[in-house]
């Protein structure tokens, strides 16, 4: 007879919101951790320090996305992996991770003159190591990923944050300018690197085959086209705006950026740190993982709107306060991407169903073609300025939602006036509750006043908006959190 279970499997349900709630609880943590740090940090640093090492931010993402060539997103979606897999992609990391570090170690001079920044050429091959120990990592990193392992993410990504952002504190304080911020990156990449190893219950043996790949290549290739391409287009301004406008305008740019960045990384990484592996265990039930799909976007629209209409709403009380008036030319950039980050969830929602539906050509000739639009816009509108190509780049990606809609209603039948259903109660209330708090708070001279006033009054008027109208969401994440606290 076979042997009686005596523990229960955590149903789908459970698996689902146990990682929506650590991601939401691991990336909070974690932007506050961030905020904290990189608030002083740049009130010690100046924009061009920023600026130097934001124009090499697109040679270590094509790095980073060239490493893990969509091998991830092939694991997740195969039912049964052995080791054998996961040394592959291993073993085929670490190779690749070292002759990219040396093609780029010797293409160092070539970035620097292209900018005409001398200083380049060191501050990039120290800034590349990052990417070179980052591909050791990948293969642990699939293997959490695949089994859920969210609470051990969530304690290595807090550990890693506090540490790496300790340490670039305190090089800036000590005059270590951009060379702080590139060993801090380093730093953050080997820490992770770390505790993956540590965490994981897989490891990697000497025994080097790489014909598990073969069968995964037809899906993870495409999806390695994929993201080169929306690596491209997500930092493309930074190569423009360094090439045409200098290093200080890059710096206003990727501090608008990154402040967007770190409240969106909060909604993103507590949805997808379980999307495609939620979708891809119930796509036998198709009618059961639309359901699925469309309470994750309610979720998204919760908690999204809220965050990151408020960032833009407070954004220029937030900047005066924190990093000071030297940085206020970075209030438009983090007001439009902030806009755009609020609806950013949707397409990164309708890609990973796709990618449950194992679509990686789809997804790859779409981003392919929303990639060279973009491009082609951003060297069309430079000409008139760096906020209108950032106004037409937010533009072109509200655009997408709707072809990214297209491709998902082919498959599902999901009509888009569903989609509007899903989302447009909490869009509602949530403009809602800025236009009200606007009105309140307009009279507020004192700029601290002003901020914390912004915030609270916001806070409570969406909670009771959420109360009065019994949102099933809002009801659902209460009893989880007070379960948990139980």
């Amino acid at each position: 007879m076979p042997r009686k279970q005596l523990t229960h499997e955590p149903t789908l349900k459970q698996k689902t919101a146990k990682g929506l709630f650590w991601g939401g609880l691991s990336n909070g943590i974690q932007q506050v951790i961030g905020a904290v740090f990189g608030i002083v940090t740049a009130r010690i640093l100046s924009p061009d320090d920023y600026g130097l090492v934001g124009m090499l931010a697109i040679f270590t993402a094509i790095a980073n996305t060239i490493l893990e060539s969509g091998f991830t997103a092939a694991l997740v979606n195969k039912k049964e992996i052995r080791h054998e897999d996961y040394n592959a992609v291993f073993w085929f990391n670490l190779i690749a991770g070292i002759a990219l570090y040396i093609l780029l170690f010797f293409a160092a001079p070539l970035i620097a003159r292209f900018y005409g920044k001398p200083e380049l050429t060191n501050l990039s091959r120290l800034l590349f190591f990052s990417f070179l120990i980052g591909s050791t990592g990948v293969a642990h990193f699939a293997v959490m990923y695949k089994k859920m392992m969210v609470k051990e993410r969530a304690m290595i990504d807090i550990i890693t944050v506090f540490f790496s952002g300790a340490v670039g504190l305190t090089l800036a304080l000590n005059g270590f300018a951009y060379w702080g911020l590139a060993i801090q990156t380093v730093l953050y990449t080997s820490i992770a690197v770390l505790f993956r190893w540590y965490y994981s219950p897989w490891r990697p043996t000497f025994t080097i085959n790489f014909k598990p790949l073969k069968t995964m290549f037809g899906f993870s290739s495409k999806l390695f086209i994929t993201n080169i391409f929306t690596q491209v287009s997500n930092n493309i301004f930074s190569v423009l705006l360094g090439k045409l406008y200098g290093e200080r305008q890059v710096g206003y740019y990727s501090q608008g950026s990154k402040w967007m960045s770190m409240g969106n990384t909060v909604i993103s990484g507590m949805i997808f740190s379980v999307a495609q592996p939620v979708f891809v265990e119930a796509n036998e039930d198709k009618s059961r993982q639309l359901n699925i799909f469309r309470k994750m976007i309610r979720f998204g629209s919760f908690v999204s709107f809220p965050a990151m209409f408020g960032l833009a709403f407070i954004g220029n009380e937030f900047i005066l306060i924190t990093v000071g008036e030297k940085w206020l030319e970075s209030v438009p950039f983090l007001q439009l991407f902030s806009v755009w980050a609020a609806f950013a969830y949707l397409s990164g929602l309708y890609s990973q169903l796709l990618l449950s539906y194992g679509k990686s050509d789809l997804i790859m000739i779409y981003s392919i073609a929303l990639s060279l639009l973009i491009l082609a816009t951003a060297l069309i509108m430079s000409e008139w300025g760096i906020l209108p190509m950032v106004r037409a780049y937010v533009t072109v990606s509200f655009l997408s939602i709707g072809g990214w809609h297209y491709f998902v209603h082919k498959l599902t039948g999901l009509r888009f006036q569903s989609v509007l259903k899903d989302i447009a109660p909490y869009l509602g209330i949530t403009l809602a509750t800025f236009a009200l708090t606007w009105l309140i708070t307009k009279g507020i001279e004192n700029l601290y006043l002003l901020l914390f006033s912004k915030i609270i009054i916001a806070s409570a008027l969406y909670i009771v908006a959420m109360r009065l109208t019994n949102s099933t969401l809002f009801n659902e994440s209460l009893a989880y959190i007070k379960s948990n606290k139980a």
